[in-house]
């Protein structure tokens, strides 16, 4: 027999780390996932309140209205006329959807009416207007 060969009695000297790694990339890919996935929505300020009672209830479709008065209909930009359409489309799959408005407090009032109008015109009765709580005096 060689030197270079152990016999099969003898342990090993080295440590096989292959299996780690494999482990170390799946949870780093898996953390990579889970953070990206809780990402959602567009950040906005909120008009603070003293009546915020939960008025969002099962947030089925938002629309936000940022302070430089873009407008989002589910995290995705969208013009008055898309907004419109694809209301019209929601509320014809579903005639009482809830809708969910939230606008930045130093949004521009007329987007606000326009998108309430929008709401109007196609009938839509369940809004909730995101606010935030006033702190208690």
């Amino acid at each position: 027999m060689s030197a270079d060969v152990k016999s099969d009695n003898q342990p090993y000297d080295d440590i096989n780390v292959t299996p780690m790694l494999d482990l170390a990339y799946v949870l780093l890919v898996v953390f990579i996932i889970l953070t990206t996935a809780s990402v959602q929505g567009v950040k906005v300020k909120s008009p603070v309140t003293q009546a915020a009672n939960n008025l969002a209830k099962p947030q089925i479709h938002a629309i936000t209205i940022t302070a430089d008065g873009a407008v989002y209909l589910d995290a995705y930009p969208a013009s008055m006329d898309q907004l419109r359409d694809t209301l019209a489309q929601y509320k014809a799959a579903n005639p009482a959807f809830p809708l969910v408005l939230k606008a930045d407090a130093a949004a521009q009032y007329d987007k606000v009416m326009q998108v309430l109008e929008i709401a109007k015109k196609l009938d839509i009765t369940e809004i909730g207007l995101v606010t935030k709580r006033a702190a208690p005096q």
